[in-house]
């Protein structure tokens, strides 16, 4: 009896002293709702003027982050002066940043600056945003890349906004090179989206496709083109990711509120 009871002390002196072995726990599967359009300073195909299709558009898609190219801010007559990033925020109910490519002098001092660029909406907390000038060719518009951190259910996501020349080739080839190099390093995931002027096949494309993937070819239905929005016959927006997401869908939505169409993708992360 002595003995057993010696036995026992020793044991449950073991268990308590013996540390308990912690379990990972997997991380749960988020789903990333995304789009891409170039708004066209929210002027449609029929000429008129019309924010509120564009806020439409964005709101029927279901994206949850939204990179939005040809955006005006105080810019002129064309869009009534108004600051349409963060009317489309305010509309959205969502966060957004600005990346001012374009910043002019008001007309009247005094005024806000006019500004013209890119913007990112999100329904998940920005946590850190920045934009890059990318190379600029003589008689070229400058274009930049904006890049925003997400905070998606705890984990941070990088996604990045861009609208690449329409002057040649040769100039978008550079910009591509400038982002490959702007966003290497990190293992965060990334997404990258925009109005990039080329079509896949285009060595502008095949520098960035080297890196991220093209939503389109592995989840698309279709040629998915999306320039002019009547008749679409070029696909030059996109939506690339990292290979820390997992598409699930693309699609091309129907609508004449700009003279593009948008890209709507969906991601697991």
């Amino acid at each position: 009896m002595r003995r057993f009871r010696r036995l026992l002390v020793a044991v449950t002196a073991l268990l308590v002293v013996t540390p308990a072995v912690a379990v990972a726990q997997p991380r749960a599967v988020v789903t990333v709702p995304v789009l891409t359009y170039n708004i066209h300073h929210g002027q449609g195909v029929d000429g008129a003027l019309n924010l509120e299709r564009i806020a439409t558009v964005i709101s029927r898609s279901g994206a949850a982050v939204v990179g939005l190219q040809e955006v005006d801010v105080h810019w002129s007559e064309r869009s009534n002066w108004v600051d349409q990033a963060a009317w489309l925020a305010n509309r959205l109910g969502m966060e957004y940043r600005f990346a001012a490519n374009l910043d002019l002098d008001p007309l009247t001092p005094g005024d806000p600056r006019r500004q013209y660029g890119t913007a990112i909406l999100s329904r998940y907390p920005i946590k850190d945003f920045s934009n890059t000038l990318l190379p600029l060719y003589a008689g070229s518009e400058q274009r930049g890349l904006a890049v925003a951190t997400l905070d998606v259910n705890g984990q941070d996501v990088r996604f990045a906004n861009t609208h690449l020349s329409k002057l040649t080739s040769a100039e978008r080839v550079e910009q591509a090179q400038k982002i490959t190099q702007l966003l290497a390093g990190p293992t965060t995931p990334t997404l990258l989206t925009g109005d990039l002027n080329a079509v896949p096949t285009s060595p502008e494309i095949k520098a960035l496709t080297a890196t991220w993937k093209d939503t389109w070819p592995e989840v698309g239905f279709g040629l998915g083109l999306t320039n002019p929005a009547i008749f679409p016959l070029s696909r030059i927006d996109y939506v690339l990711h990292s290979a820390a997401f997992k598409a699930k869908s693309a699609s091309t939505p129907i609508t004449h509120a700009a003279d593009h169409l948008p890209v709507a993708a969906t991601f697991e992360l």
